[in-house]
């Protein structure tokens, strides 16, 4: 007796990004307050990384209550409800349950029930991961319109005296839906990881260890800064470059370019290594927003739609690269 053939989901061609949505924190924290304790000054971080001011979230809002509210205005801008919203993908590590998954919470706060959920901890690449990933959904039948959402309250593990690492720190969130499409509108997704680098940014220790000796106090994020700059600025331009040529295009075929929000310095480098033209709009959310882990790419895009310094239809490229180390990239035409 044959076996019954498998039925398999209807596959679809492509695949777009059909809204955008950001939130950030409420509260501008400029490079005076958080000079004091590294013994620092505004020229320095201004000089060092870019940065003016800082987004931060009150002590009352959630990492959650930030994902919501971008998650919702992604899905206005995109004309879905919470019902046809097939999967929810949240980046983020400053989640504070091991489960439920905020990805699970979430749909239910969005009237996405009983949608697939699920959370991704990528760091800093977490939105581009979360766009691959939705990006393979939709094309492959499994999802007709999925949610990502990357989402940090960074502010929730910052040692206000590192220098390394926590002056940079900032709130918020950024959502995309990914749906079905007559044309291309996300190319190949080119991602990796080297975890022979894993210190060069983690947490200063683990919660077993908090467990054993609750005198190590709440654990913080480091970096060692120099490996992760000479990392990303001379590592992750070939990622970048691959990715278009993997979409089949050239840097003069990119409209916008909107790498992850991480130093000012490590922008200017890319994009002198990818020899980007004159008339590619560099996204530099992180001079008031500061870096916010897996939220900055989709804010730093929302920002420059917002503000009519990119269109619906131009040609962005996108690249995430963080803790892990881990990186991703992708050219998406813009909602």
């Amino acid at each position: 007796m044959s076996a019954r053939a498998l039925r398999q989901g209807a596959p679809v061609l492509h695949s777009r990004i059909l809204g955008i949505g950001g939130e950030r924190g409420s509260r501008a924290v400029t490079n005076d307050e958080v000079a004091g304790p590294i013994d620092s000054s505004d020229e320095w971080i201004r000089q060092r990384t870019g940065i003016v001011t800082r987004r931060r979230a009150t002590d009352d809002v959630e990492v959650l209550d930030l994902a919501e509210a971008a998650a919702r205005r992604a899905m206005d801008a995109a004309g879905v409800t919470g019902a046809e919203i097939d999967t929810i993908i949240l980046s983020t590590i400053t989640y504070y349950h091991q489960t439920p998954s905020g990805a699970a919470v979430l749909a239910d706060r969005l009237g996405a029930s009983p949608a697939a959920a699920y959370d991704i901890s990528a760091a800093c690449a977490g939105y581009a991961y979360g766009v691959g990933q939705a990006d393979a959904l939709v094309r492959a039948g499994a999802a007709r319109h999925v949610l990502v959402i990357g989402a940090e309250k960074l502010s929730d593990i910052i040692d206000p005296t590192d220098r390394s690492i926590s002056f940079l720190l900032g709130d918020g969130a950024g959502a995309v839906v990914v749906g079905p499409s007559d044309t291309p509108g996300i190319g190949p997704t080119v991602w990796g990881s080297d975890g022979s680098r894993s210190q060069a940014i983690r947490q200063t220790h683990s919660w077993k260890e908090l467990r054993q000796d609750p005198d190590l106090g709440w654990p913080t994020l480091r970096q060692d800064g120099p490996t992760v700059f000479k990392w990303a600025s001379f590592q992750m331009a070939p990622v970048a470059a691959k990715a278009m040529a993997e979409a089949g295009v050239e840097p003069q075929d990119i409209q916008v370019f909107a790498p992850h929000q991480a130093n000012m310095r490590i922008i200017d480098q890319m994009v002198k290594q990818l020899g980007l033209p004159e008339h590619v709009v560099v996204a530099r959310d992180i001079a008031e927003t500061g870096n916010t882990s897996a939220a900055s790419i989709p804010l730093a895009l929302d920002r420059l739609l917002a503000e009519g310094q990119a269109r619906s239809g131009d040609l962005a490229l996108q690249i995430g690269f963080g803790a892990g180390l881990v990186y991703a990239a992708q050219v998406v035409v813009l909602p």
